[in-house]
């Protein structure tokens, strides 16, 4: 069964890491940077420029699909149906 995110479609078998993460401005420029959501909710709050939040799925080194979110709410809507994917996977469903 393959996993679903925004219409890709992935090989769980084929998934290196699939992680959420806050995305964050680094000051040189447009440059940006992922950081964990535990920092981002106890460390960075008012103190980075936050840009949003995105899933990243890694299948190789150069391979890395990005899905970006404007709100927390949205990243963490996607990551309840991808969860929700894998249970039933696990599940035989």
């Amino acid at each position: 069964m393959l996993i679903t995110i925004e219409n890709i479609e992935f090989d769980p078998k084929d998934i290196k890491q699939l992680y959420p993460a806050a995305v964050i401005r680094t000051g040189d420029g447009d440059e940006t940077t992922q950081v964990s959501m535990q920092w981002i909710e106890n460390e960075g709050k008012g103190k980075v420029d936050l840009v949003g939040y995105g899933i990243f799925v890694h299948l190789g080194e150069d391979d890395i699909h990005e899905f970006m979110y404007d709100t927390k709410e949205e990243m963490d809507a996607v990551s309840a149906h991808i969860a929700e994917q894998i249970k039933h996977r696990r599940d035989g469903r």
